[in-house]
């Protein structure tokens, strides 16, 4: 069983910059594709950014430039650095794993895992 822990979030100013992480326990991260997806309130999670078991990522297009998507194999951890952030940033940010390292990783469908969310707020 895949567990997913992110940490990170919190309250910042519109501007700034957060990092969150992602941790995974079991020893087959390598494996993954990892995504990012957040989810504001009253609407539907959405597609932050995705990165393949390769190390090649993909964004959205209202996060690129600002944000960027890493991992680092040996701590089974990926990472969402977050720069510039803007109040319609504000979101729970949930990590996601995924065993298929094909097709189209803005589907959420294409997601086993998931973490339990953390909650990143940017004040204006």
């Amino acid at each position: 069983q895949v567990q997913l822990v992110e940490s990170g979030g919190g309250l910042v100013q519109a501007g700034g910059s957060l990092r969150l992480s992602c941790t995974t326990s079991g020893r087959t991260f390598g494996r993954f594709a990892m995504g990012w997806f957040r989810q504001a309130p009253g609407k539907e999670r959405e597609f932050v950014a995705a990165i393949w078991s390769g190390g090649s990522t993909t964004y959205a297009g209202s996060v690129k430039g600002r944000f960027t998507i890493s991992r680092d194999n040996a701590k089974s951890t990926v990472y969402l650095q977050m720069n510039s952030l803007k109040p319609e940033d504000t979101a729970v940010y949930y990590c996601a794993a995924s065993p298929r390292n094909y097709g189209d990783l803005r589907d959420r469908s294409r997601y086993d895992h998931w973490g339990q969310g953390t909650q990143v707020t940017v004040s204006s």
